[in-house]
């Protein structure tokens, strides 16, 4: 029989509105100006915010969801301390590859008999026993459509496989970020994260999963290998023969020596922050008269962590936190917070009374956009400049970095100071897992990627709100001694003095969504051939090959190598065009093209970057011969 403990007097930090709807279009064509005023809803901030002091979500479900045993009848293996545990008969489904970060598929295909279940109980064929017998996993997710009916299938599989007790946030909510803290804080096993970042969500459209291990970091390649193996063979699914548990009450539920408890997704979170950064300092400049911010949470998971943090523990005004109620479709929206599908937040901080400083997170928490009045800091530029301020203005770091670290695609804006404060430098594939490593062995602080991800080794995760706080402690600690009524360091400024000391890197980013894979895959090989034909000294142009490759890592602590992560020109000039697939899409292929060009004159620094890149842009499309490839004429998406 099940008991439940439930704490009292424990105050929810939120209720949210959870809605299903299908959403309206597909991804937006990249639009004639970031700036242009539109009549859709998207485009303008909605002011809703998170309600703090109410002890329960609002709920619209999503329809019914049930495990069935896939061919016959399931059969009970074992009934440990009361606990009736069944072996459903399932079958092999293909494509249950891993990409970047986690399987990633359109939530149709995770709602087919046992497909998740499929994933779930070959995770545990997988792990050696030691690793979750009698254990600790941590259960969050981003809110989207598919998470309530998920994490009962995964709690199940869990019981069933001989996990002592899971740590779910309520409602299944807890940002990718807040996992890996509370991973590292109760000293967990490992955790779920049931998310698809920042790709779209509702009945038509994404769903994903991955697992942490104990340190709070993605599992390494060695495990997601063994997973996908094990999807090719699987034939029984572990489920425990346990009720649904109700995940709106914070408290502990047991079923004989397996539980689970229902906890509050920001408390810990919350914690780890105060302990990273000066709270009173961030405090004391969003409580100026004179200084505007504004924090767009797209309807995702950070809706649950805006009001907490940045309105009950900093002092900004409620009306600062927009689109703050997670929604499972995301208002209908794409929750990547980038010029195109941050519309909203980038029209308002352009607008001619426009706030101070801007800032969006994404679906599940882990990538940010800085903006400053009339201003767009670049990810590359924003992680170097995180580095280059940390040890003054973050107390986490008043020691200083131990060393820094970027994605092979993310601008060298970072190397350059890692260079001028002499610390250890890393160069690594796109994917955070490549980062924690490096942090475990005491190697690497701070690291980012020009995806709009950015980080420390607090946690094993990029964190979006750690990069605006980190942002606002810069700004605070620059306006520390002004007084009311004097101008106030702005965000440009400090962008512009970074690049006068360290020159810039013009940087750009053109994604291709949802292209054929057949014609992506063809012209990734075809720029491989190329490379591997290519000498030093050969002309492109104006510009003249210093090398050329396919980038391939040797990681410095396991010895384990990565190749294949991205098609390489590098230029004499420092100039770099490099080409990827993306590993975080559902459908299709996302090809992703990266321009960088360096510019050490401070006369040309205020360029716009397309006008700047424009000779190595035309370049890169005709060496690629994209069009030819897959008939597209323009990105969706321009970074």
């Amino acid at each position: 029989m099940a008991s439940c403990c439930n704490s009292m007097g424990l105050e929810g930090f939120f209720s949210t509105a959870f809605r299903s709807a299908k959403r309206s279009s597909n991804a937006h064509p990249i639009p004639s100006s970031f700036l242009s005023s539109s009549s859709s809803s998207s485009s303008h901030l909605d002011t809703r915010c998170f309600p703090l002091k109410t002890n329960s979500f609002s709920v619209s479900h999503s329809p019914s969801f049930t495990i069935k045993a896939s061919s016959s009848s399931s059969t009970t293996i074992a009934e440990p301390e009361g606990i009736k545990i069944n072996s459903v008969p399932t079958k092999p489904f293909e494509g249950q590859k891993t990409g970047t970060s986690g399987l990633r598929k359109k939530v149709q295909v995770f709602m087919q008999e046992n497909y998740l279940s499929n994933w779930i109980q070959a995770l545990f064929n997988s792990l050696p026993p030691k690793d979750y017998k009698n254990g600790v996993l941590v259960l969050g997710g981003d809110g989207r459509y598919f998470n309530r009916e998920a994490a009962q299938i995964i709690i199940k599989i869990a019981a069933g496989n001989g996990v002592g007790k899971i740590l779910v946030g309520r409602e299944g909510i807890m940002s990718t970020p807040a996992v890996s803290a509370v991973i590292r804080k109760r000293k967990a096993n490992g955790g779920f994260i049931m998310s698809a970042s920042h790709n779209p969500g509702g009945p038509e459209y994404d769903w994903g999963i991955k697992f942490n291990y104990s340190s709070g970091q993605p599992a390494p390649e060695s495990i997601t290998d063994k997973i996908y193996g094990n999807t090719l063979s699987i034939s029984e699914i572990k489920m425990a023969e346990i009720p649904d548990v109700d995940l709106s009450r914070l408290g502990v539920t047991k079923y004989g020596n397996f539980s689970v408890e229902v906890i509050d997704p920001v408390s810990d979170y919350l914690e780890l922050m105060e302990s990273v950064f000066d709270f009173p300092l961030i405090r004391s400049l969003l409580s100026r008269s004179g200084f505007r911010f504004v924090f767009d949470a797209m309807h995702a998971v950070t809706g649950a962590y805006a009001k907490p943090i940045f309105v009950d523990k900093l002092g900004a005004s409620l009306d600062s936190i927009s689109n703050g109620v997670p929604l499972e479709d995301f208002g209908h929206g794409h929750p990547d917070p980038n010029l195109t599908y941050a519309k909203g937040l980038v029209n308002t901080m352009y607008s001619e009374n426009g706030p101070d400083f801007g800032a969006a997170s994404d679906g599940d928490g882990d990538r940010n956009m800085i903006l400053g009045k009339k201003f767009f800091v670049t990810p590359s530029d924003s992680v170097a400049i995180i580095a280059a301020n940390a040890q003054e203005a973050i107390p986490y770091f008043r020691n200083g970095p131990k060393g820094l670290a970027r994605s092979m695609p993310t601008s060298g804006a970072l190397d350059r100071v890692a260079e001028k404060l002499s610390l250890t430098f890393f160069e690594v594939p796109t994917g955070w897992k490549f980062f924690g490593n490096l942090m475990d062995d005491g190697k690497l602080s701070i690291c980012g990627e020009e995806s709009f991800g950015t980080g420390s080794d607090h946690i094993r995760e990029k964190d979006g709100i750690w990069a605006v706080l980190a942002w606002l402690s810069i700004i605070a600690y620059r306006n520390k001694d002004k007084k009311p009524g004097e101008t106030l360091v702005s965000v440009s400024d400090v962008v512009k003095e970074h690049w006068a000391t360290y020159g810039r890197n013009f940087f750009s980013r053109y994604d291709y969504e949802e292209c054929e894979s057949e014609g992506a895959n063809k012209m990734i090989e075809y720029l491989r051939d190329l490379v591997s034909k290519n000498k030093e000294g050969a002309k492109y142009g104006d510009y003249v090959l210093q090398f050329a490759d396919d980038f391939a890592y040797t990681d410095p602590v396991d010895g384990s190598v990565a190749s294949k992560q991205g098609v390489r020109f590098v230029f004499t000039d420092g100039s770099r065009i490099i080409f990827r697939l993306s590993g975080t899409g559902s459908a299709g292929a996302t090809i992703r093209i990266y321009i960088e060009q360096f510019e050490p004159d401070v006369s040309k620094h205020d360029m716009d970057a397309q006008v700047a890149l424009k000779r190595l842009i035309d370049l890169a499309l005709s060496v690629s011969k994209l069009k030819d490839f897959t008939g597209r004429e323009k990105p969706t998406v321009i970074t």
